[in-house]
């Protein structure tokens, strides 16, 4: 999951006004000779112009964006929530945006090694994206809608801050920054509001089915006790290493900001939808019907996916690869000798017992042993495994009916906190088991743990190529990282087959339903009606898919979409170099400069076949 959402950097201003300051030098009166120059400072390199771009425009977004910030690590400004929702903020993101792209214009690409034209591609391209969605005819199509129930800070805020997410709470000052930052997440609430308010008088307001379900959520977190709201997690952990004075003192600070400050801001939120935004919000779920709507999807597409594609074309793909995956299915289906007819064997694989776990401790156990058999094969696969820790912890009650099947949490770039791969058991008789390898593969390892871990660790790269991506390269990578079940042996079982070809099913009909709800009008109950026909999954993960795909139009389409672009340059790769193909190498190649939009990973991998086909 990765919020899953730029003024000009004081530090930038200074320096450029260090370069140019001079000292004047006195002459002495009674020597009429001239004093002799400083010999100039040499000319900075284009590779030390390109670098100092990138670090002077990371100090920049880190100032304005501590909650990222405190996620690298980066603790300076850690008391501080953020803005992320006046006006000031989306300014200071375009004037940003149109300063990188001013500075990067005038370095000479050519002068640069084929490494530094790598990375000044993704820059260019990631910062022109950036300063696309900023244009007026998009932000304010945006910014008036600043939450929904699968993205909004309304749950994840509540869980980097219980004490088991990302932020750190083990010292006193950590836990007293903790009560500055939940004072700028109330604020942030109220601000919302407004911005709700703006998209009420212009027309562009969120559906109903979205509003419903985020009323519901902030009633489950209002409903809890203050002493058991993920808010107070920190103070139930409280470090050994805390004196009594202060563990008294903080204690009674976070009662006090949750139950007075907290509580309140979400009720008002809470409030506001129910009795008035909810009567403004549209009928029709799909961005067609919102003033704009069509515009902005095409634009979201050529963001999530990183290629120009129309909804048309995204929606055949789909209609393509479910026919060929339906025939893949049909071919279990006879393997394992059940007689009747694709529906009633998809029935079979959602009900029959033996495809369930008993309880939640029993799934997660089955995820730890899935774990430890994955970490035995990967050595063959990947010749750089990453430092960081992999953690497997089911989704919290507070917010699991809303979420997926499972996702993922980066850990530190210094490995002081682990990644987390995520499952769900929520309505634990509707999950069955033959998906848990390829979830597991796909959230955590070699999937999202690996893409984000191995990136994050490599401080060889810039920091934008460490820490940024893009939808298409990080679930499309994840999603590749599925089928590697087959070179590690885990699919030569049928109904483990026919788990992971459910879950590339899952793939292939997001391209169809996505499109569908968003450009062709599909309702809520078509699109998931569609997903329970051509799939064993159940009613309530197939709801939750399908809510998700109304509340973030275009994410869904991407996993697919990058997905297909690796499969088919490793397949190019293993044709042209033969016997030079090395498994491990090609991952490397995938890996190793971080997530790159899909025309720069083709030419780099174009670029590695054609030099192992000289040597």
């Amino acid at each position: 999951m990765t919020n899953k959402l730029l003024l000009l950097s004081v530090s930038a201003c200074a320096l450029a006004l260090s370069a140019c300051a001079t000292t004047p030098v006195a002459e002495p009166v009674s020597t009429p000779a001239a004093v002799e120059a400083a010999p100039a400072a040499p000319a900075e390199s284009a590779h030390d112009a390109l670098f100092r771009l990138f670090k002077e425009s990371d100090e920049a977004q880190l100032g304005r964006n501590p909650l990222s910030a405190i996620f690298r690590g980066d603790m300076r400004n850690a008391d501080q929530f953020g803005d992320y929702i006046s006006d000031d903020y989306f300014a200071g993101e375009k004037a940003a945006a149109e300063h990188d792209l001013a500075e990067l214009a005038k370095i000479d690409r050519s002068a640069l090694n084929e490494t530094d034209q790598l990375a000044y591609d993704v820059f260019q391209f990631s910062t022109k994206d950036t300063l696309e969605g900023l244009q007026p005819q998009y932000l304010n199509l945006g910014k008036v809608r600043p939450m929904d129930h699968f993205s909004g800070f309304q749950t994840f805020y509540p869980t980097v801050s219980s004490g088991d997410g990302g932020i750190p709470f083990k010292t006193v000052q950590e836990l007293e920054n903790g009560l500055k930052r939940h004072k700028g997440y109330a604020r942030y609430l109220d601000a919302a509001i407004e911005r709700m308010k703006q998209g009420q008088a212009a027309g562009v307001v969120e559906t109903k089915l979205t509003v419903r379900n985020m009323i519901e959520q902030f009633d489950n977190q209002l409903k809890q006790p203050v002493e058991e709201s993920p808010f107070y997690g920190p103070i139930r952990s409280l470090s050994k290493d805390i004196g009594e004075a202060d563990k008294a003192r903080l204690t009674a600070a976070y009662r006090d900001e949750i139950a007075n400050d907290l509580y309140p801001a979400m009720k008002r939120v809470r409030d506001y939808l129910a009795n008035d935004y909810l009567a403004s919000a549209r009928e029709g779920q799909g961005l067609m019907y919102m003033r704009g709507g069509d515009m902005l999807y095409r634009r979201l597409i050529r963001s999530t996916t990183t290629l120009d594609l129309t909804p048309e074309q995204i929606h055949q793909t789909g209609l393509s690869e479910v026919a060929r995956i339906l025939g893949e299915m049909d071919k279990v289906q006879k393997e394992v000798g059940f007689k009747g007819t694709r529906a009633q064997f998809f029935d079979y694989l959602r009900n029959d017992p033996k495809f369930k776990m008993k309880s939640r401790e029993a799934l997660t156990q089955g995820y730890y042993d899935i774990g430890k058999a994955v970490d035995a094969k990967l050595p063959a696969l990947f010749s750089t495994i990453p430092k960081t820790k992999l953690e497997i912890r089911p989704y919290e009650p507070f917010r699991e009916k809303f979420q997926a099947g499972g996702s993922y949490q980066q850990g530190a770039p210094d490995g002081s906190r682990p990644g987390i791969f995520y499952f769900n058991a929520y309505d634990l008789p509707s999950r069955t088991t033959p998906g848990m390898t390829t979830l597991y593969l796909h959230e955590g390892a070699p999937g999202h743990h690996f893409q984000i871990s191995l990136a994050q660790e490599n401080e060889a790269l810039p920091a934008f190529m460490r820490f940024g991506g893009n939808t298409a390269y990080v679930e499309g990578w994840a999603l590749y990282a599925e089928t590697l079940g087959y070179d590690m042996g885990f699919y030569k079982d049928p109904i483990q087959r026919m788990g992971t070809l459910d879950d590339e099913m899952l793939r292939a009909m997001r391209l169809v339903v996505d499109t569908g709800i968003h450009s062709k009008g599909w309702t809520r109950e078509q699109a998931i009606k569609y997903m329970l026909d051509n799939s064993s999954m159940g009613k309530t993960d197939a709801t939750a898919e399908v809510e998700r795909y109304i509340a973030i139009p275009s994410q869904a389409v991407a996993y697919k979409t990058g997905a297909m672009t690796i499969q088919r340059l490793r397949a190019k790769a293993q044709a042209e170099l033969g016997d030079k193909f090395d498994i491990k190498d090609f991952h490397a190649e995938v890996l190793m400069t971080g997530a790159l939009p899909l025309a720069i990973l083709e030419e780099k991998i174009d670029r590695w076949i054609a030099a192992k086909k000289a040597n």
